[in-house]
């Protein structure tokens, strides 16, 4: 039999359900549930409400809206929910942030309202927001299990993703490894495909970029070259002006001025003004700071006047030249009306070309390398498969008996669970795989189909959870499945409603310390009929009902001490005030606080 550790600290408790309101839904006026991390129940008479505590977590995340539920009278009914965010998974939170949700000190509050007409709304952290966001963070915060509810783990990509949960971190990891090989296959099949369907087009759009590759090359301009050439052409254009500018500064500088060929050059007189400073430089120390500055512009104006020499013994006014310019900036411009802006922006679109070329490569030759590689994927994707499946069935086969060792202590000794890993058609998949000569329906979770199926009895054939069970005995099915699979994953707050149907005797006490070992690491909420479960809550929640009026109204309070004895005396024997019933009932506590503490 699977056995929980009983030591395992209150803080791994994934408590997320803090507080639970509920405003006119059937019986129950308003309520307000305090929710505590461990195992809370739920008791009361018939027909009190209790299940309507359950249909109110159901609205509260996304459930089918039914006005038949507004209690009689009301407008609308509300249910309003405070979750504690840091247990929250990161899927979880990642939606809430979609929603534009604010959280307070990392507190969310939720709320589902539905008005006597059947409208409904939802709200995800004081922003409005679509039934559908409830139903998904739901997903990843709690699992219900009861006759009218839609179950997590009936749903088979659930039931395959839990046993992939349960097999171990050396599956989950060959789970990655071919999650990896099955999309670098799919994404190269999808390239293949793309190339092939539209060769055509391909092969016309590589013959254009060849073309202005060809063009490109054979002007072959060079990096800034347009900028260059009209810097030059600005020279040539203005050669003369340029020329007269340069020879009046030089001769300025020179001292040969027109006309007067004693003139003495700008270089002389500032050597004079120099060496008559630094004369008296010893005498007064201004003057020889003087000295130093118009040393530095002697050597300026010598390297001025040398750097003019140069640029008038450089300067061409060859109009030859100047026309050569304009045919090569006529040749550029050509290039920058077609492909870019500038020459910089024509060589950058030629590599960007280039490399466009290569992926638009719908060649004979291409299309056979790309059929080569696709296919050595798929070898790689199907052997990977076949050893997820052979992994997954053998943790199936751990799985099933541990979940019928649980059935056992559950007043289902005669039953069994088998957890059917079954190969998936090729019509349910958009891929195909080819393992062992077999051709399977592929995706990113592998190529088999995950089922639970329940035997009633030796003999009987095994049916899928949900249609071989009845209402009592799938909620008990779901426990001994959620026992199982504790501490592998999955919402952290688990909710059972007529867990215990057609239950008593010691096959109670065993449904009430499972639940009990369970709450070790999940928050878990039940709602019971039966004292031997009960007397294993952490928190004991009754629900009581008033006829006084013409209305049944119904509220909920908590229940401790000997409040909890009298309220499990009555669902003992109907008789709360009965000193033989309480005594039973402080016996049962006794016992299950025994239990619960080793």
């Amino acid at each position: 039999m699977l056995v929980l550790p009983m030591s395992c600290p209150a803080s791994r408790v994934r408590s997320v359900l803090e507080e639970l309101r509920i405003t006119e839904l059937g019986v129950i006026e308003d309520a307000t549930l305090p929710l505590s991390r461990g195992l809370t129940v739920i008791t009361g008479e018939t027909g009190a409400g209790k299940t309507m505590v359950v249909a109110g977590l159901g609205l509260l995340f996304g459930g089918r809206a039914d006005a038949g539920r507004v209690r009689p009278g009301a407008k609308k009914a509300i249910v309003e929910g405070r979750l504690l965010m840091h247990n929250v998974d990161a899927a979880a939170r990642e939606r809430v942030s979609e929603c534009g949700a604010d959280t307070d000190d990392d507190e969310l509050v939720l709320s589902r309202t539905i008005t006597a007409e059947g409208r409904s709304r939802a709200n995800v952290g004081g922003r409005s927001a679509p039934v559908g966001a409830l139903a998904e963070i739901g997903g990843h915060l709690l699992s219900v299990h009861g006759q009218s509810d839609q179950m997590r783990l009936l749903q088979p990509a659930e039931q395959r993703a839990a046993l992939d949960r349960y097999a171990g971190q050396d599956h989950q990891k060959l789970c990655a490894t071919y999650q990896q090989a099955y999309e670098r296959w799919c994404a190269l099949a999808q390239e293949l495909e793309e190339r092939t369907r539209n060769a055509r087009e391909n092969a016309r759009e590589a013959d254009m970029l060849r073309l202005g590759l060809t063009e490109i090359a054979q002007a072959d301009p060079q990096p800034g070259e347009d900028e260059q050439l009209a810097e030059e052409a600005r020279r040539l254009e203005h050669a003369e002006s340029l020329r007269l500018a340069a020879a009046e500064a030089h001769a300025a500088l020179a001292g040969a001025a027109d006309g007067e060929a004693e003139q003495a050059d700008a270089g002389a007189l500032l050597g004079t003004a120099l060496r008559a400073l630094q004369a008296q430089a010893d005498t007064d120390t201004a003057l020889g700071e003087l000295a130093s500055r118009l040393d530095t512009a002697v050597d300026v104006v010598t390297d001025v006047s040398v750097e003019l020499t140069t640029y008038l013994g450089g300067l061409d006014a060859d109009p030859s030249r100047l026309d050569e310019i304009f045919e090569r900036r006529a040749q550029l411009k050509a290039l920058t009306r077609k492909y870019a802006e500038d020459i910089d922006g024509v060589l950058a679109w030629a590599q960007d070309a280039q490399r466009a070329l290569t992926d638009l490569d719908s060649s004979d030759d291409a299309l056979a390398r790309l059929e080569a590689e696709r296919d050595e994927l798929a070898v790689q994707a199907a052997e990977l498969a076949s050893k997820l499946t052979q992994s997954r069935q053998d943790a199936a086969v751990r799985f099933a008996e541990a979940v019928t060792e649980e059935l056992t202590g559950l007043a289902m000794p005669h039953a069994s669970v088998v957890a059917a890993v079954e190969p998936r058609a090729v019509s349910k998949a958009t891929q195909a795989l080819q393992i062992g000569g077999q051709t399977y329906g592929a995706g990113p979770d592998g190529v088999d189909d995950v089922e639970l199926r329940l035997c009633a009895h030796p003999g009987a054939t095994a049916s899928p959870l949900q249609k071989g069970a009845s209402g009592g005995e799938l909620s008990r099915v779901m426990l001994a499945v959620e026992a199982v699979f504790a501490g592998v994953g999955g919402p952290p707050t688990l909710v059972f409603d007529e867990v215990d149907a057609g239950v008593g005797g010691e096959a109670a006490v065993e449904i009430g310390r499972r639940l009990a070992r369970l709450a070790k690491q999940h928050q878990v909420i039940v709602v019971t009929h039966l004292p031997q479960v009960a007397a294993f809550a952490d928190l004991h929640l009754a629900v009581s009902k008033d006829t006084a009026g013409a209305v049944t109204v119904s509220g909920i309070r908590e229940v401790a001490d000997a409040q909890r004895a009298r309220e499990l005396a009555r669902m003992l024997a109907g008789m709360p005030d009965s000193q033989l019933g309480i005594a039973h009932a402080e016996e049962l506590l006794a016992v299950a606080a025994k239990t619960k503490n080793h």
